[in-house]
């Protein structure tokens, strides 16, 4: 691993077989992931953006391994290496058991704040619960750490016997966000944390999230849809489609000045909300995302892609280094 990096994902492959016929036998497969290859640095958040089904949770999902441990079918292939007190480790080629001695390392903030909190547990319950498995705390300093961690995400120590269902959206983002800092992780995955709640709560969520990234030493890997809101938080943005990345570069740059079509279409779509450039080009992309069960020959992008070419469906487009750090695949743009 480069010494810079807290994080190296390469080559990395996920499949989830689909089934058919009386005895359920595999009949097509779903590569949800295909063939990716990234690294975190650490203490900068990456950006990973793109459509609902482009694979980008899935990424997060396998990264923090717990993807093979709830869907037992899946197939995951490739190497995600990261860096702990005792060494390099390879999260992928560990079990349950080996992963749980690593998990506090490596935390995970969830999509959707109505459904990730237990409602049988009070919040003080559900913040602890990380520090019983993956500390040596005993009861008062658990309670503690507890209520200091309410305190950092804005909320009052005296919430901690309270349930999720007496908490607004918000607050309740802001639990999880306090049960993924309690173990004091390196790596903090966030998967559209913000995408369930109102645009006001969303603001304040993000400035949140960037403070304790400061105060924390953390390294984020930040899974959004809304490309404005992924540039506000992040050093660098991978932009997804179908599995692939199609363009990876400094966070203002992808934003400014996209060079891969499809990241041009998707920053179109960005609302803006200054009237003297509300007649900005909108680029509308014909026809449908492809199913991932039946993806495009060569560049998965080809079929809706404006400068498409013959030749396209011939070879699949590697990222190519258009200009220093900013990558794209299509051989076709240049920076």
């Amino acid at each position: 691993m480069n010494p810079e990096n807290i994080l190296e994902i390469k080559d990395l492959k996920v499949k989830f077989p689909v089934t058919g016929g009386l005895f359920l036998r595999k009949v097509a497969e779903v590569k949800a992931v295909d063939g990716v290859s990234f690294e975190l640095k650490k203490g900068e958040t990456l950006g990973l953006v793109g459509e609902s089904g482009c694979g980008k949770s899935t990424i997060g999902k396998a990264v923090i391994n717990i993807l093979k441990f709830s869907s037992h079918d899946v197939e995951i292939e490739g190497e995600i290496w990261m860096r702990t007190d005792a060494g390099e480790i390879d999260l992928n080629k560990l079990s349950r058991s080996e992963m749980r001695k690593h998990r506090g390392n490596i935390q995970m903030i969830f999509q959707d704040p109505y459904s990730s909190l237990n409602a049988r547990m009070s919040v003080g319950q559900i913040i602890e619960e990380p520090l019983l498995y993956h500390t040596n705390m005993n009861k008062k300093e658990r309670g503690e750490r507890v209520a200091w961690l309410l305190e950092k995400v804005g909320l009052q120590a005296e919430q901690s016997k309270r349930y999720p269902h007496e908490f607004s959206g918000g607050q309740r983002q802001r639990i999880g966000i306090a049960r993924a800092l309690s173990t004091n992780p390196k790596i903090i995955i966030a998967d559209e944390p913000v995408s369930a709640l109102d645009v006001s709560i969303q603001a304040q969520v993000i400035n949140l999230l960037q403070q304790l990234q400061e105060e924390f030493d953390l390294t984020l890997l930040f899974i959004a849809h809304d490309l404005s809101v992924v540039e506000h938080i992040s050093s660098r943005i991978v932009v997804m489609y179908l599995g692939k990345f199609c363009e990876v570069g400094d966070g203002y740059r992808i934003y400014h000045h996209p060079i891969h079509p499809y990241s041009k279409a998707l920053l179109s779509a960005v609302p803006v909300p200054n009237p003297k450039f509300k007649n900005k080009e909108r680029i509308i992309l014909t026809g449908d995302v492809p199913s991932p069960m039946n993806k495009p020959s060569g560049c998965v992008f080809r079929t809706r892609c404006p400068i498409a070419k013959p030749e396209c469906a011939d070879f699949v487009p590697p990222l190519e280094e258009k200009e220093p750090g900013h990558f794209a695949a299509c051989p076709y743009v240049s920076a």
